[in-house]
């Protein structure tokens, strides 16, 4: 296995025993399913929101990892303030969670997004807690089983 690397160019601290990530919690909510994820999403943005203020206050990093709507190369700032904008279906939750100054960022669903995460943490010997009040999926099954 190929050594873990300890320099993440400035994006984040370069050392820590623990973050907080945050994935793919900033969406505009612009799919076919979201009328159906927003109800379980909303009470995810408030446990993560209190979770975040929690990692704040024990200087914890809080990292964001968006995939940018499937744009590799796209500005996450602007993402936020799209999902921001009044009408779009994503703002309560983007309200709830949006980026501090002090946060970093990298780059919902979590039948997909947590179980890659997990899996990808899982085989670079990472330590992974998934608090399951932190999580939304579109159907209650689904999100048991993740």
């Amino acid at each position: 296995m190929p050594p873990k690397n300890q320099d993440l160019h400035g994006s984040a601290p370069d050392t820590s025993s623990i973050a907080l990530l945050l994935i793919d919690v900033i969406n505009d909510l612009d799919f076919p399913e979201a009328d159906q994820l927003l109800p379980h999403a909303l009470p995810m943005a408030r446990q993560i929101a209190s979770l975040k203020r929690r990692a704040k206050k024990e200087k914890i990093p809080v990292i964001y990892v968006n995939d940018n709507f499937g744009r590799w190369r796209s500005d996450f700032n602007a993402q936020v303030e799209h999902c921001l904008r009044d009408g779009v279906r994503g703002k309560p939750i983007a309200e709830l969670l949006r980026p501090d100054k002090d946060d970093y960022l990298a780059g919902i669903a979590a039948n997909i997004c947590v179980l890659f995460t997990a899996n990808d943490a899982y085989m670079r010997d990472f330590h992974l807690v998934v608090p399951g009040d932190c999580v939304a999926s579109n159907t209650p099954d689904e999100n048991n089983y993740a």
